[in-house]
């Protein structure tokens, strides 16, 4: 550039001086000298305009550069944006797929809802059944309670009143073994002879009387020996006010005979009557009526086989049973029932 302009200043020199005057020549010189110093200043800017272009050269290489620098870290990007898309779309993949479980979710929580809501009543139904039969059992046990308690108090009356009962028993049982004692002393002579048997079971006493000793053969009417027997067992037994004496008649198994059949027509009203009259004679001997009772077996209570003679006569007997007041209760309310 410099040379270019040294050229342009010589030819215009000497281009100047092949034809003008001093005057012009003056004026040629003034005009270099304008020309020089716009070379200079031109020199100058151009001087500053090469400063200018080495920074702009500069600035453009870092330009340059920070493009290709851009423009790598935006190759980068693009490929991390690439990712990002195709990490978006596996996310919008996997959000879809969320989205469907969830709605999934949500159907079967749905149904699920549904389902508890059905077995919530149904829970409810029952719970309200279970309630009324809670209060229907709560009223049986408190009915049983009181119940209970009625029962308890029963068993405590029974048991006094079996603890009385037993008292009276053990206290029937010792009278009974003293009049026991005074019949055994009494008829003596009689039991010896075979004639008359005393037996004692706890509170129950049996005086078992042969035939022989009170009546004579097909006869109900006591005999005179028979009535002096009595006497001394009503005079024991008369003392006893509070048993039930029983009069038990029986025979053999012999049919009635054809002079008494008239009479007696089988064993059954012989063993009857002379039960009677063995009952109608201890009330005239001083016993309570209400306490006697007569009943006939005939042959049908036998205390040994009617095979001979000897055992016949064992089975024809008048049996005396003394027993507690409150027995022949129970026995009669069973024979009632």
């Amino acid at each position: 550039m410099k040379r270019v302009m040294a050229f342009v200043a010589t030819m215009a020199i000497l281009s100047t001086f092949g034809c003008v005057s001093a005057k012009e020549h003056k004026a040629r010189l003034a005009d270099i000298d304008g020309l020089k110093n716009d070379v200079s200043s031109l020199e100058g800017k151009l001087k500053q305009k090469e400063g200018e272009k080495a920074a702009l050269s500069a600035d453009l290489k870092r330009i340059q550069q920070e493009q290709a620098k851009l423009q790598a870290e935006y190759a980068e990007l693009k490929k991390q944006g690439q990712a990002a898309a195709d990490e978006n779309a596996n996310l919008r993949k996997q959000s879809q797929t969320l989205a469907d479980d969830n709605t999934n979710l949500d159907n079967l929580l749905k149904a699920k809802k549904d389902e508890l809501r059905v077995n919530i009543t149904e829970l409810r139904g029952k719970l309200t059944e279970k309630e009324t039969e809670l209060t229907s059992k709560n009223a049986e046990i408190e009915s049983l309670k009181t119940q209970m308690t009625a029962l308890l108090q029963e068993r405590e009356a029974l048991n006094q009143e079996k603890e009385r009962a037993l008292r009276e028993k053990e206290k029937s049982i010792a009278e009974m073994k003293q009049t026991y004692d005074s019949l055994m002393g009494e008829m003596n002579q009689e039991i010896k002879k075979g004639e008359i048997t005393i037996t004692q079971l706890k509170d129950k006493l049996s005086v078992n009387l042969v035939e022989k000793i009170l009546f004579d053969s097909g006869s109900a009417d006591i005999k005179k020996d028979g009535k002096k027997v009595l006497d001394r067992v009503a005079e024991i037994l008369a003392k006893m006010n509070d048993k039930q004496v029983r009069v038990a008649g029986h025979t053999d198994n012999v049919p009635i005979g054809y002079r008494i059949k008239e009479k007696f027509p089988t064993n059954w009203e012989l063993s009857t009557t002379r039960a009677t009259t063995v009952a109608r004679y201890l009330q005239d001997k001083g016993l309570n009526p209400n306490m006697l009772s007569a009943s006939g077996y005939s042959e049908y209570r036998p205390v040994a086989p009617n095979d001979n003679d000897e055992n016949k006569a064992k089975n024809r007997r008048i049996e005396i049973d003394l027993i507690p007041k409150e027995a022949d209760k129970a026995a009669m309310e069973g024979t009632a029932r």
